[in-house]
């Protein structure tokens, strides 16, 4: 009997906090996009290491759009 090689785990910026901001079309958890969250097990390793690449950028403009808070 062969045994099938295991593929390694997708990498994935998922940090369990799912909640889509309506308005930015974003999940404030990982800050990719409906698109990116539905597709994400299809694209590459590629195409998701550029998508890694450019959540920070967006979660920094994501919260320097949001109004502070006064409490």
């Amino acid at each position: 009997m062969t045994s099938t090689p295991l593929k390694p785990p997708i990498r994935t910026p998922c940090v369990q906090v799912c909640f889509v901001d309506p308005k930015a079309q974003l999940c404030v958890g990982c800050f990719r996009t409906m698109e990116e969250l539905g597709r994400w097990t299809r694209y590459s390793d590629a195409e998701r290491e550029t998508i890694m690449t450019a959540l920070p950028e967006r979660e920094a403009a994501y919260k320097a759009a949001k109004p502070v808070q006064q409490g």
